[in-house]
């Protein structure tokens, strides 16, 4: 149920005509009670299946309060919609209905048109805020982006941190600017044409102020665990709620355009209907009237989630993150062959071409960094817009030992001829934050923990670096930036520019929007073939339905080389500029972009 911005939580609290309704599930425990920030105690009534409930006035709106266990242990509201401070203090009971809407009415725009833009809250501006960002949306606006995507802003254990560690996912992060922070910057990119994307992580939570093992163990499966912590019980009706409502409760109570779910090969049920089925077709059931978008990163590449009406309009999710284009493509740009990209050494150009034209590389091949497990399904028959490709994101940047961003590790010319093929091919682009000017400032692994959680971090990241074959040219474990230091998280703030890269990013976004965005709703599946290959140079052709095609040639190398005779009509766009395809040649790094007909 939901009324005008306001999602009807099954955990948590609600505002009620005489008060508000206070509804914890606590299994193991025989006894709760609710504590007010008055000091007082008032027991709650325990229900069938492990739920205490409570209806009082005891506690106004913007009031703190905590729920006690029978062992007198005060812990948070898991499902707040806010925090009086950090993870271990008060909670604080919010009226949703209370923020005014500036663009109530917004519609969204159709995944066609979406070209992304991963940003961290609090190092996308000096100010490490909702507002902060939204500050600066004119400028993204101006260089031809569509959609922002949030990492997760959950509350998590400290001020700094990446996010991926979140425990009370309703809850805004306080040192962001809390759920009005959010819905200001939500308003802000509607006022603007832009999508708000919501990266969700439903597949383990954080180290520091998860206290749900300690009323609800049975929220965890016991037989189970992710490289993260303990594994979630997607199988029991009140975990399986809290993740379907908080799905709901960002793109109802938020008016986020999307979710990102993170690392779902590690969400794993018993059910009938697998929990990740169950989120999407509930959305789509329930939001019928906006363009709502949802996309997954899936390291096990399957396709199961991929499915589509006769109008093209997705059943359940929309799209995934593709790996393995960032791989190739990474392995061209820079020569690394260790840890993942040793998967895609051999003959990298030719994979590159297979993504661009297929969508996956490994669909079903033996992956070798895996141990030898077959990986992926194929993926031909998915239409383009299926597959989200990068030259980096958070991850590939900030699990490098120092940060390193792509333009430190290539030649300015190869990034621009990878921006042109990201940005010019049918498939979602996505730029991390600071791609459109060429950022050379690091985006470093962050947190803002103490004790002996802060040291374990510290211990493991460093550990993590001596021994992984990635990393067997990195600095010495004394070198690598301490997570939880202050400087961290500043060196990782951005720096924006106006360069010639961010030039280049416009025209090309704007050469997408005239050339290539139109078509898109033309390319259903087995659209794209590599249409020639030979060394560091490929043509790639998608078929449109009226017997027209849209062709990227590319030159990956140092060298010129001759250009394919089937490198389509004439070109719309040429990175460098001013290629003369007629001379019969393509300079080093080169990409021509045409459109036959």
């Amino acid at each position: 149920m939901t009324s005008r911005f306001a999602h009807t939580l099954p955990w948590g609290t609600e505002i009620v005509e005489d008060g508000a309704r206070f509804r914890l599930w606590a299994p193991a425990q025989g006894s709760v009670s609710l504590l007010t920030e008055t000091g007082a105690t008032i027991p709650m009534a325990k229900a069938d299946g492990g739920w205490f409930e409570l209806h009082t006035d005891a506690v106004p709106v913007g009031g703190g309060y905590q729920f006690v266990l029978q062992d007198g242990m005060r812990v948070p509201d898991p499902a707040a919609r806010a925090q009086i401070s950090d993870v271990h203090g008060p909670s604080r009971l919010v009226d949703p209905k209370s923020y005014a809407w500036r663009c109530p009415d917004r519609k969204g725009r159709p995944w066609q048109e979406a070209v992304i833009y991963e940003l961290h809250t609090g190092t996308f501006s000096r100010a490490g805020t909702f507002d902060g960002i939204a500050h600066d949306l004119d400028r993204l606006v101006d260089a031809g982006i569509t959609a922002i995507e949030l990492l997760p802003v959950a509350q998590f254990g400290g001020n700094r941190g990446w996010g991926y560690d979140g425990v009370l996912l309703y809850a805004p992060h306080t040192a962001y600017g809390g759920p009005d922070g959010l819905k200001r910057l939500v308003d802000a990119c509607h006022e603007r044409g832009l999508m708000v994307l919501m990266d969700v992580v439903y597949n383990h939570f954080g180290p520091d102020g998860n206290y749900l093992h300690q009323y609800a163990p049975d929220f965890f499966d016991a037989d189970r665990n992710t490289p993260w912590g303990a594994a979630i019980a997607f199988d029991r009706t009140p975990v399986r709620e809290f993740f379907l409502h908080n799905a709901l409760y960002w793109l109802e109570e938020f008016q986020c355009d999307g979710l990102r779910f993170d690392a779902v090969d590690h969400i794993k049920d018993t059910a009938e209907e697998e929990v990740l089925a169950e989120i999407a077709r509930t959305i789509r059931t329930r939001i019928p009237d906006r363009h709502i978008h949802l996309t997954i990163e899936d390291d096990e590449n399957t396709t199961r989630l991929f499915q589509f009406d006769e109008s093209g309009a997705p059943r359940l999710y929309d799209a995934e993150w593709n790996d393995d284009w960032h791989h190739a493509m990474h392995v061209i740009l820079t020569g690394e062959e260790t840890g993942y990209y040793k998967d895609h050494v051999d003959e990298p150009v030719a994979r590159l071409a297979r993504t661009m034209a297929e969508g996956y590389d490994y669909q079903g091949e033996v992956s070798a960094f895996r141990g030898g497990k077959a990986r992926g399904e194929p993926s031909a028959h998915l239409p383009p817009t299926v597959f989200i490709n990068y030259i980096q994101n958070h991850d590939q940047a900030g699990n490098r030992a120092h940060g390193d961003r792509l333009v430190s590790l290539a030649p300015p010319e190869a990034v621009d001829a990878a921006l042109t093929l990201l940005l010019l091919a049918p498939h979602i682009p996505m730029l991390f934050m600071g791609d459109e000017y060429g950022e050379t400032r690091p985006f470093l692994f962050f947190t803002d923990f103490r004790g002996d959680l802060a040291k374990a971090v510290v211990k493991g990241r460093r550990a993590d670096f001596g021994s992984h074959e990635s990393y067997a040219n990195a600095a010495t474990g004394a070198e690598i930036p301490n997570p939880n230091a202050i400087e961290t998280f500043e060196r990782s703030i951005l720096e924006p520019a106006d360069t010639p890269r961010f030039a280049l990013v416009k025209r090309l976004l704007e050469a997408r929007k005239t050339h290539v965005v139109p078509h898109l709703t033309s390319f259903g599946g087995h659209a794209g073939a590599v249409t020639a290959l030979k060394g560091f140079t490929f043509s790639v052709q998608w078929n449109l339905d009226d017997d027209s095609a849209l062709v990227l040639t590319a030159n990956l190398s140092d060298a010129p080389v001759t250009i394919p005779s089937n490198a389509g009509g004439k070109p719309f766009f040429t990175t460098p500029p001013g290629i003369d395809t007629d001379a019969g040649a393509l300079p080093p790094w080169s990409v021509v972009a045409s459109l036959t007909f």
